[in-house]
């Protein structure tokens, strides 16, 4: 970043957890309810990693809902041979990867039927927009919902309706930035929000402003671009 200049960058989680690898450090970060504000300043690097749901209890012995909105260190991270590669005269994508891969690999054999199951929850609950409610997720895994609950909080220590939520907020916020002419009520409806309202308090509760304040920044991002 310029000299002087901070750029605060905000950030919906996916419900999963994160590794963050840099200089000095490697955290494993828990998902988060509400809109996260990262300030980038100066000069720096970094590497993320965003896992499947199966990869919590994998990485870490800390129960899943001890880390929703919190962090720990990753002490098991090859941080020492990626600052290597991050810091090297020719920064080589391949060779991350390769030592990234070759930390989880070994890992990723631990992956049971419950594990994989979780994994399929979550990418329903994000791909498929029909389903609005945690009994039609569990309907659509044929599984109960109480089993549904155990499982999905076991692995990321959110509950199935947040799936569900993350993915309407996602849109939402997205539809809003890059269409900031669409009809809020319109959106609203298009979610299965009963009402505009409704949409906007839990938006606001999420994201720490409204939706007509994300809209009108994308209206002024648009601006810039046809200027330039």
């Amino acid at each position: 970043m310029p000299d002087g200049e901070v750029r605060p960058q905000r950030v919906l989680t996916y419900p999963a957890l994160n590794a963050v690898i840099r200089p000095g450090q490697a955290d494993l970060y828990g998902p988060d309810s509400r809109v996260q504000i990262q300030e980038l300043h100066g000069t720096s690097w970094a590497v993320g990693i965003l896992f499947r749901p199966a990869a919590g209890p994998l990485l870490t012995r800390t129960a899943p809902v001890a880390l929703v909105g919190s962090s720990e260190p990753l002490s098991a991270a090859p941080a020492e041979a990626v600052r290597r590669i991050m810091t090297g005269a020719a920064y080589d994508r391949t060779q991350l990867a390769r030592v990234l891969r070759a930390w989880l690999l070994p890992v990723a054999a631990g992956i049971d039927d419950h594990a994989q199951l979780v994994n399929e929850a979550c990418r329903l609950a994000e791909e498929d927009p029909t389903i609005t409610r945690a009994a039609d997720l569990a309907a659509r895994l044929a599984i109960s919902p109480r089993s549904l609950e155990r499982l999905v909080r076991s692995h990321i220590g959110m509950t199935p309706k947040w799936l569900i939520e993350c993915r309407r907020l996602q849109h939402a916020a997205t539809t809003l930035f890059a269409a900031p002419d669409i009809d809020l009520s319109e959106l609203a409806a298009e979610l299965d929000y009963t009402d505009y309202p409704h949409f906007s308090r839990q938006y606001r509760r999420v994201l720490g402003e409204s939706p007509r304040v994300t809209r009108e920044r994308g209206r002024q991002i648009s601006e810039l671009a046809r200027r330039h």
